[in-house]
């Protein structure tokens, strides 16, 4: 186990473990807050589809300059710094524009640290071992946001409503995560050679210029993505279906949890068995968790569609990244990835903001449901089209 995850991946785990333990004891809150303080469900949507957006294509740009730099640990820090001072900002005043320039920032550090963190996972592995690291990280950070829903629940069943105090408390976490990324340290390398330079939508000349494996991997995430809407509206969908405040938060700390547990397991799967067929199964959980979703209407039920919903993301979101990066270059790898998340933000934006006109134009089931189908169209360009 020591071989094969190095001291490096050790602290990004970590890292991970404060930041998401941050920033999940503020997500299933985040609709009710923000219900609280005066935005509509198309509001929300729009929020969040615009603050991934904005800050999103910043993963891009950062992911260049930091191959072109050959520099990975100043990202890395810098970026969590950004996302830990984003949590009390959004508790101190509730305009619009305020809240709207709170979470623009800590998607901004998010944008920052992506590409740098995800390069120095995929330098510290081997082709043979690369799902399993990045599922080993994913397992980490999942384990922060099983751990940080069950705190904001025990603080809101002593204190109910009071999610302007939970955002401030959640700044401690995520300042954890940025001390332990003092400990982290480049390996030696020579910056790119040439007078490039990193304009902010440079990165877009990597795709093509990248192989064709990439480009048809990368059209696949990003169908896959603009059909994703935010978590959110899962947790909105339960609320809507009558579940309490308390079992809503429950409900997402058991995904988590599912998602830590089954995170390395599906890496090494992904290792053993591919990561196509892999991904693919992954994708066939989500169809199936959507269409259960607009018909379900007992706790067993979302329970049943929570643990497969941990599942799902176990078996995709760290073996997107390992796919990726068997696909790219380690000197582009920064760039690889950030192009592909920073593009994945603009069809977030479009996803969240559907969402939001779907939901109130006709209705959630409809929502749920037509998700699922698109999915499965989806599905079937992986298995015929992705290398």
């Amino acid at each position: 186990m020591q071989q094969l995850f190095t001291r490096t991946v050790w602290l990004l785990g970590l890292v991970s473990l404060f930041t998401d333990m941050a920033s999940e004891m503020l997500y299933p809150v985040m609709p009710l807050y923000l219900k609280s303080i005066g935005f509509s469900v198309i509001g929300i949507g729009i929020l969040e589809g615009l603050a991934e957006a904005t800050a999103g294509l910043s993963k891009g740009y950062f992911g260049k300059l930091s191959d072109l730099r050959a520099r990975r640990a100043p990202f890395v820090q810098w970026g969590y710094l950004l996302s830990a001072l984003s949590k009390p900002l959004m508790a101190v005043w509730t305009a619009p524009l305020w809240v709207l320039g709170a979470r623009t920032t800590d998607r901004l550090g998010k944008g920052i640290r992506t590409g740098a963190r995800d390069a120095m996972l995929s330098a510290e592995a081997t082709p043979a071992t690369r799902a399993r690291v990045f599922g080993f990280h994913r397992a980490m950070d999942t384990l922060g946001a099983a751990i940080g829903p069950f705190l904001a629940l025990l603080f809101l069943w002593r204190f109910p409503e009071h999610y302007r105090t939970l955002f401030l408390l959640a700044f401690a976490p995520g300042l954890a995560a940025v001390g332990v990324t003092l400990l982290l340290k480049d390996r030696p390398a020579a910056p790119a050679p040439g007078r490039e330079k990193a304009g902010f939508l440079s990165f877009l000349r990597y795709i093509p210029q990248s192989s064709q494996g990439y480009r048809r991997l990368l059209i696949g995430l990003l169908a896959f993505a603009l059909v994703n809407s935010s978590d959110i509206f899962l947790l909105l969908m339960l609320k809507y279906k009558g579940v309490s405040d308390m079992a809503l938060i429950g409900f997402y700390i058991f995904y988590n949890l599912i998602y830590a547990l089954a995170a390395l397991p599906a890496g090494s799967l992904g290792d053993r068995w591919g990561l196509k067929p892999t991904f693919v199964t992954g994708l066939l959980i989500f169809a199936l968790v959507y269409g259960g979703m607009a018909v379900a209407g007992q706790w067993w039920q979302f329970g049943l569609l929570f643990l497969l919903y941990g599942l799902y993301a176990a078996l995709t979101e760290g073996i997107a990244k390992a796919w990726i990066s068997h696909l790219a270059e380690q000197r582009d790898m920064a760039t690889a990835i950030g192009a592909y998340e920073g593009l994945r933000s603009i069809t977030t934006l479009l996803a969240s903001t559907l969402a939001g006109i779907i939901w109130y134009q006709f209705s959630p089931t409809a929502l749920f449901g037509l998700t699922a189908i698109l999915v499965m169209g989806i599905v079937l360009y992986f298995v015929k089209w992705a290398e």
